[in-house]
């Protein structure tokens, strides 16, 4: 059974620019849900220079902060704070049958496009039909699908970039968290079952240590759908535990990036991120 924990989040990215910018407008998707599985305690967000604000829940259910700077800067920072209870509970997958799954098909329809970023080779789809043809269950099939990425692929973050597409990862059998998300959520697509990207937080250790800071990761799994949401994480080859943290969902990394803007500026800018992670308790 997985344990639940009580977590702090610090969350620091932002862009520096090169010869400063006169103006940005952004988004900001950095505070986590609260669902059945996790509760949001408390949460800060803080940004510099101080901005014009609007919080709003988007399309997907995320949480959003649009902000606007309208005075010179030569750097953007966005730090979020947040305190999140995890239940540790793992969904368990139902006994949908492939039957079934036309059934969901209107209501999740969205979750079964295919997108540039998650449309899968074909050469992949071919070495999968095996184990489409050999899976009793959709729920069977996703999580051997998890586990075929999870062997074949190399966590190398730097082979790929945020730009990166599933086909790209697979091409160089290497990538990180979002490349193994976007190839399990193409091929269960293809094979007719809604998924959906999931972005938040991974607490690296297996065995969390009480007040112990680390250096904490942004993170990205999968839901599939089975009669409820289930997930699964393939790059760690494992259901999400007490140590995810989910911020955002939607249908790939497109609809939820922890940051997105546009700023008045003559050169080019530099991104930097941070993630700090505390268990309290």
């Amino acid at each position: 059974m997985s344990t639940g924990y009580q977590l702090r989040i610090r969350h620091t990215t932002g862009y520096a620019y090169a010869d400063g910018s006169s103006g940005s407008y952004n988004e900001a998707r950095m505070t986590p849900l609260t669902t059945s599985d996790q509760t949001l305690l408390r949460s800060r967000l803080e940004i510099s220079p101080t901005p014009w604000t609007l919080e709003y829940r988007d399309y997907w259910g995320s949480t959003v902060t649009a902000f606007e700077v309208h005075e010179d800067h030569d750097a953007l920072e966005v730090v979020a704070t947040s305190t999140v209870e995890t239940s540790g509970s793992v969904a368990q997958p139902g006994r949908t049958g492939w039957g079934d799954l036309a059934a969901v098909s209107d209501e999740w329809c969205e979750y079964l496009m295919a997108s540039p970023w998650t449309s899968p080779p074909e050469e992949l789809l071919a070495e999968l039909e095996p184990l489409r043809a050999s899976s009793e269950t959709p729920a069977d099939f996703a999580r051997a699908v998890g586990r075929y990425l999870h062997e074949s692929i190399a966590y190398l973050p730097g082979t790929t970039s945020v730009e990166s597409t599933a086909s790209d990862a697979w091409a160089s059998r290497s990538g990180v968290c979002q490349d193994f998300a976007h190839l399990m959520l193409g091929v269960l697509r293809v094979a007719g079952i809604p998924a959906r990207y999931v972005a938040g937080y991974l607490h690296p250790s297996s065995d969390p240590q009480v007040g112990e800071t680390v250096e904490g990761e942004s993170h990205a799994w999968v839901e599939w759908f089975d009669g409820e949401w289930i997930g699964w994480d393939p790059t760690n080859d494992i259901a999400p535990s007490g140590r995810h943290v989910m911020v955002a969902r939607g249908r790939d990394y497109s609809d939820n990036p922890p940051l997105r803007g546009i700023y008045a500026a003559g050169s080019s800018s530099e991104l930097f991120v941070s993630v700090e992670i505390t268990r309290l308790r």
